[in-house]
């Protein structure tokens, strides 16, 4: 069967497949690797510096607070040395 005449296998034309593995695939894969860890361990670094961050905040805001109450309770003690001394 087919188009060739029997007896003329050696002019047929043979396909051989060169199946190569890529050499840089694994050093991708390294290379992959190492940016998601490296990644991962800024991630935790990066956070518990937000950590201290808001620590920071938090204690900076209740220092406002204070600066507030005591402008306040100044305020109040002036106000009323002021009655005082009118009267």
């Amino acid at each position: 069967m087919g188009d060739m005449p029997p007896g003329r296998d050696e002019d047929r034309p043979h396909h051989v497949s060169v199946v190569e593995r890529s050499r840089g695939s694994g050093v991708v894969f390294a290379l992959v690797a190492l940016a998601l860890i490296l990644a991962i361990g800024f991630f935790y670094m990066t956070n518990e510096r937000r950590g201290d961050r808001q620590a920071d905040k938090v204690t900076e805001a209740a220092g406002s607070v204070d600066d507030a109450a005591r402008v306040v309770g100044d305020a109040a003690k002036n106000a009323a040395d002021t009655l005082r001394n009118g009267n």
